[in-house]
């Protein structure tokens, strides 16, 4: 059951690329939130219904739409090239975009309940005290908010680390650059007699996700279980 190194530096990778994707989805993930649970505007249920498009969609079609934006003619990966020299596509940064796409509508989901489950009543004695909106929301809605918010993290980066189909249409499977757990097992089953690899492969991705809900669930109990929320 101990993993080779070439073994390592999948997870490894998977690990990086996990990170990657929840730390720079995070911002428009819980601005999302925000929006969705406090705000009032027509077509608010066209946006819910966007957000949370890559849980019903195929994924394959996700990749092929990341494919069409990001590529390197694409409307953004050609300005992205053009502009900073980036490219996205067949990179482990075109692997975490796809993670981090897969993952928001988990994390946009939890962020949500939790801010929810806000007393606003405090919020609002402390407008009543003096204090600014932005202070409000810095020092009561973000704390009270922040398991959540945590369990939102958590449950996107256990998302990031089963993500296989739009990644794998996105950056294709390069091994050391976008080869993660998912893609490296689904490469192995093609082999005959990788029964071993493949096993300790799978078994190492259910021990890393596995640990991720539980974390999650846990989080998501201490921002609101009073309220009968649960993130999943």
């Amino acid at each position: 059951m101990f993993l080779s190194a070439d073994e390592w530096q999948i997870v490894d990778l998977s690990l990086k690329v996990s990170g990657c994707a929840v730390v720079f989805t995070l911002p428009p993930a819980f601005a999302l939130a925000y929006l969705l649970a406090r705000g009032r505007f027509p077509g608010k249920i066209l946006l819910d219904a966007l957000v949370h498009l890559p849980l019903v969609l195929p994924p394959v079609v996700t990749g092929w739409l990341l494919l069409i934006g990001f590529g390197q003619r694409g409307p953004i990966g050609s300005r992205l090239h053009e502009w900073f020299g980036l490219t996205l596509i067949f990179r482990w940064t075109g692997a975490a975009l796809a993670a981090g796409v897969m993952a928001l509508p988990l994390m946009v989901r939890a962020m949500r309940l939790s801010i929810e489950a806000v007393d606003r009543r405090l919020e609002g004695a402390a407008r009543t005290l003096g204090a600014s909106g932005w202070r409000v929301f810095w020092t009561i809605t973000v704390p009270l908010a922040l398991p959540g918010v945590l369990a939102g993290l958590v449950l996107g980066f256990a998302r990031s680390i089963g993500e296989f189909g739009a990644t794998i249409t996105f950056v294709s499977n390069i091994p050391g650059e976008t080869e993660t757990l998912p893609i490296a097992i689904y490469a192995a089953l093609q082999v005959p007699g990788s029964d071993a690899i493949v096993t300790r492969l799978a078994v190492t991705s259910v021990i890393l996700s596995l640990g991720a809900l539980v974390l999650s669930e846990v989080l998501s109990r201490r921002a609101g279980a009073g309220q009968g929320g649960h993130v999943l």
